[in-house]
């Protein structure tokens, strides 16, 4: 059963936050805007009647989680308590219908900006923890099996001059790919909608470095489809976003496009993989490796996952460093606070400004403010 923990039980403005956020200023931003914060302590994820429940009669906003189904029934709810303000502690939304959310006048925050090196990041640890079969070998050494240094023991990848393939070559996927290129000299193919001429001209310009330095240059082109990509990459991670186009956009018939001895990395959105058809393959090709940390239907795994010794698995913590979980937490209360006090809406790229101590006088991330004509930041210096 959930517990409730209230912060400043005397503001104003009364705001429910579905779930214990890291850090202290995200509490501090919401008492500045005269709020009453009630937290809910429980680990378990919220039900859509249970968050009803916290809403209640008079709600002000929420500060809701990924895990939440914030649909029109929530929406309808927090309108009805007179709810004027909703944000999303994390960069993705795919749990939450903007549209019914416009619909009932709500905006919605996300917390972008924050997540891109830190996500990368595990990335790429998941990357070399896979190749590299650092997971079995741990449970082998703890298992009080090794008995001494042998030459074919946990042989895996080396991936250095290999070729890296990023599939969603948005700031996270860029962000990984400028690590395994830079840090390993790879080849980089990608593929997205749409061309990313700053990375290409990055990937160009650190190509020219190596040349006059008298190394070999390094390579960065668009594939024209996925299937080309899987076909030609000795790795790829998934960094695109998840709707109708993208579920299950790794499936059995692409799997067996890839190498042998591929290794395949999802830090995205679990259903971006088919995980039936990732354990069908992972069991028939043993040289083949995975490194996820989302799944398809979290926190569940597929049958038989969770044997393989193949794939590497972590709990959904590619943004789980403090400064970034915090700043995740700042964001979202920037966020409702910024609409609370009815603060126009950011409209440049930086966020940081948000994470100081005194942050500039606007909600800094907001999906639907265009849909709902909320007004946008002036620089009070450039007036």
């Amino acid at each position: 059963m959930e517990k409730w923990k209230i912060h400043n039980p005397s503001g104003s403005r009364r705001v429910v936050v579905t779930k214990e956020l890291p850090g202290l200023l995200w509490i501090e931003r919401l008492i500045g805007a005269d709020c009453r914060v009630e937290v809910c302590t429980s680990t378990e994820v919220l039900s859509v009647e249970e968050i009803k429940a916290a809403i209640g009669d008079r709600c002000d906003a929420v500060l809701g989680q990924l895990t939440e189904d914030w649909s029109d029934a929530l929406f309808s709810a927090l309108k009805a308590s007179g709810g004027t303000a909703y944000s999303n502690v994390a960069v993705g939304y795919n749990n939450v219908d903007v549209e019914a959310a416009t619909g009932r006048g709500i905006p919605v925050g996300n917390t972008p900006g924050v997540l891109t090196e830190t996500t990368a990041q595990m990335a790429v640890a998941l990357t070399f923890a896979a190749a590299r079969r650092i997971g079995e070998a741990e449970r082998f050494l703890r298992s009080g099996k090794y008995k001494g240094w042998l030459m074919t023991l946990f042989l895996g990848e080396l991936l250095w001059r290999k070729t890296i393939g990023i599939i969603g070559a948005g700031r996270i996927g860029a962000a990984y790919a400028r690590m395994m290129v830079e840090g390993h000299k790879m080849n980089l193919v990608y593929y997205d909608i749409h061309p990313n001429k700053a990375l290409e001209d990055d990937i160009a310009a650190y190509s020219d470095f190596l040349k006059s330095r008298g190394q070999a240059p390094v390579s960065c082109r668009r594939a024209g489809s996925v299937e080309e990509l899987l076909a030609e990459a000795d790795c790829v991670s998934v960094h695109t976003v998840l709707d109708e186009a993208t579920h299950h956009l790794i499936n059995a018939e692409r799997l067996a496009l890839m190498k042998e001895n591929a290794v395949l990395v999802n830090t995205s959105r679990g259903p971006v993989i088919d995980e039936a058809a990732l354990v069908a393959h992972c069991r028939k090709h043993s040289n083949f490796r995975a490194g996820l940390d989302v799944f398809e239907n979290e926190p569940d795994l597929a049958p038989g996952l969770s044997e393989l010794e193949n794939v590497v698995i972590a709990p959904h913590i590619a943004s789980a460093t403090r400064w970034t979980r915090e700043g995740m937490a700042t964001l979202a209360a920037s966020n409702v606070a910024g609409l609370l006090l009815e603060y126009p809406v950011w409209n440049r790229p930086d966020i940081l400004p948000f994470l100081e101590k005194i942050p500039p006088k606007a909600a800094p991330s907001i999906i639907n403010a265009d849909a709902l004509n909320l007004p946008l930041y002036e620089d009070p210096d450039q007036q």
